[in-house]
């Protein structure tokens, strides 16, 4: 009992002068959480003399109790309002320790974007998916077999000669840099279900100059079709559709003869293309044809029951059509200006 508090106006109002004093020297909200344990957490001098109460006569309760009462009161809110200062200048520390300087000269970093050959694959390939065909990869990398002997070019083609091909050391495996999507369409003869409705578009590599028009690794698209009773008709037919979707409601396509071994027959495509820079004309798109029957047996496919098209053409080539590229270089050598034109899609 001795060690307990007299309740008295002077023990409480210095209870109450040290909390404030405590509250008023806090320079930030730790050293406030401090000075609140310290004058109004259990064993502080305001929780003893509250605590105090329990010893007090029953007719003086109400007086002290109200005394301690509003003691406790007037420190609370003392450190309310401590709080919320410190928290204001707190806040505006902050802020002016992050704040930027608007006027000053801003860091001019070019923003990437996605190539506008990548966004041309993708608007091709769209249009065939919207067709209700699917898109076919393959290895960039690729066997002599699929490449050539498969595809109908004879031992002795110029195609298959060092000039135009990347073989691969040691050339007695027979591996190369893919000269063309085809094989795409041989491995999907081997493996897919019939029919066979693909588009394959993708890199290939041809010893080629890197000049304004030829460029040794670029891209293409190829089409391949395999299903009962396919003619040059229904090649026609999706190529003009193509040809309007790239190209507008005016274009249309036209045939002449040609051979490549992996049709017959085969053709040229031309391209009406009825915007072009200097006036509408027809351009050399990409050759087409019916797949060979040869071709369909080194797939294991029945001539007499299946026939098919195909068809490619360069995105590149494509790209210079729509939009008056006029050097290939532009669209292998990285330059974002290059990209800007073409809206900067990411």
């Amino acid at each position: 009992m001795s060690d307990t508090p007299s309740i008295t106006p002077e023990a409480v109002e210095s209870a109450v002068s040290a909390a404030l004093a405590a509250i008023s020297a806090a320079s930030d909200t730790a050293e406030l959480k401090a000075a609140r344990n310290a004058h109004t957490a259990e064993g502080s001098p305001l929780a003893a003399l509250n605590a105090a109460m329990r010893h007090v006569a029953p007719e003086d309760k109400a007086a002290f109790g109200k005394l301690v009462g509003q003691a406790r009161g007037r420190v609370n809110q003392a450190l309310a309002a401590r709080e919320a200062e410190l928290a204001e200048a707190e806040t505006a520390a902050r802020l002016e320790a992050e704040r930027v300087d608007i006027t000053a000269l801003p860091s001019r970093h070019r923003v990437g974007a996605r190539h506008p050959l990548t966004l041309l694959q993708d608007q091709i390939s769209d249009i065939f998916v919207g067709m209700g065909w699917e898109i076919a990869e393959g290895p960039e990398l690729e066997h002599e077999w699929y490449n050539f002997d498969a595809l109908n070019l004879d031992a002795d083609h110029p195609a298959r000669q060092m000039q135009d091909t990347f073989y691969v050391d040691p050339v007695a495996k027979h591996l190369l840099l893919r000269t063309q999507t085809s094989p795409v369409q041989m491995r999907s003869m081997l493996t897919r279900e019939l029919p066979i409705y693909i588009i394959s578009p993708g890199r290939v590599y041809r010893t080629d100059e890197f000049d304004a028009t030829h460029l040794p690794v670029f891209t293409q698209f190829e089409g391949l079709v395999i299903d009962k009773g396919i003619t040059m008709a229904n090649l026609r037919g999706t190529l003009d559709h193509v040809a309007r979707a790239l190209f507008g409601e005016d274009a249309k396509t036209r045939f002449r003869a040609n051979y490549f071994p992996f049709t017959e027959p085969s053709a040229e495509l031309d391209l009406w293309h009825p915007t072009f820079k200097g006036g509408a004309r027809w351009i050399e798109w990409g050759g087409c044809g019916v797949v060979n029957p040869n071709v369909l047996r080194a797939a294991g496919i029945d001539p007499e029951e299946y026939s098919g098209f195909a068809f490619g053409m360069g995105i590149e080539r494509t790209l210079m059509f729509r939009s008056d590229v006029q050097d290939m270089r532009d669209m292998a050598e990285g330059d974002v200006r290059f990209s800007e034109q073409f809206g900067m899609v990411v």
